[in-house]
């Protein structure tokens, strides 16, 4: 898949401000926040106070400022859920609907760890070398920047395995199901929200789910499909990509259906043929 481009607006961007800004979002987040130095990006996870998802976002630091870039159309929950902890603190929190745009594509030497310009209005933000997609961008795009269709950007999306809230992993999901502890949970700062059942899992458990991707060769299930492995029903179908005369989608699918595995996957209009792949990511230090 070689065409890269810009996905316009894809990304809300959820601002805390004021003097408590880097102390509350160290508190409500996984990720230390209060160990990044201004201009850095790191990823984290927001949860809930058992510590299941609430959201995946990408975290921008500044001196009294931190930016969180959310997918476009979970911006205001983000915020929402963030407001309801605003006690005590000097903490202003607003939200910025669809003003990231998102490039995909190849990826490059990229920076580690990420680093933004600290301009809320106009500003590119490079991501840690590896990471999909390859850069976001805060504020207008320039007129000759390649644009990506929606179809090609949610391709993209899929082939990295990067989940969107509320369609490929929602409130009932362990942060550790979804790939992405090791670059978005820190184990030595302080207390966060959700804290506890992250810790445990970590060091004495296990999940019974794992995000995959599932690569279908011929035809082309909606959301929603159901994933069989061995006649028995092992997920769902998140999100669903057209590729070819097949399709590629991501699903959270219980353990027992492991990578290379042959699964059926069967909507109501019909079935196809399917294999569980391993989403690789190049994950970064949490700190």
């Amino acid at each position: 898949m070689s065409e890269g481009g810009w996905a316009a607006g894809s990304h809300d961007v959820v601002w805390i401000e004021g003097p408590d800004a880097i102390s509350f979002a160290d508190g409500q987040l996984s990720q230390d926040v209060s160990a990044m130095r201004p201009g850095e990006v790191r990823r984290a996870l927001l949860l809930e106070p058992r510590g299941k998802l609430r959201g995946i976002l990408w975290v921008l630091a500044g001196e009294d400022v931190v930016g969180l870039l959310t997918w476009a159309g979970t911006g205001r929950a983000v915020g929402a859920d963030l407001e309801r902890f605003l006690f005590r603190v000097d903490v202003l929190v607003s939200t910025d609907e669809a003003a990231g745009s998102s490039r995909w594509g190849p990826t490059g030497a990229g920076s580690t760890p990420g680093e933004w310009s600290g301009d809320r209005h106009r500003a590119r933000v490079a991501l840690p070398a590896g990471r999909a997609p390859a850069e976001l961008a805060l504020g207008p795009l320039p007129t000759d920047a390649p644009l990506l269709g929606s179809g090609t950007m949610l391709l993209h999306r899929v082939m990295a395995g990067e989940p969107v809230f509320g369609r490929d992993v929602d409130e009932d999901t362990i942060p550790h199901e979804t790939g992405l502890v090791a670059e978005s949970v820190s184990f030595t700062k302080g207390c966060y929200l959700g804290q506890e059942l992250v810790s445990r899992i970590e060091t004495r458990g296990h999940v019974n789910r794992s995000l995959r991707r599932v690569t279908i060769a011929d035809g082309l299930p909606p959301a929603g499909a159901a994933i069989e492995s061995a006649g028995s029903p092992v997920g769902l179908l998140g999100s669903v990509a057209a590729s070819g005369d097949g399709a590629e989608a991501i699903a959270l699918v219980r353990r027992e259906a492991v990578p290379g595995n042959r699964v059926v996957v069967r909507w109501e209009a019909g079935e196809a043929v399917g294999e569980i792949v391993e989403i690789i990511r190049d994950p970064q230090a949490a700190g």
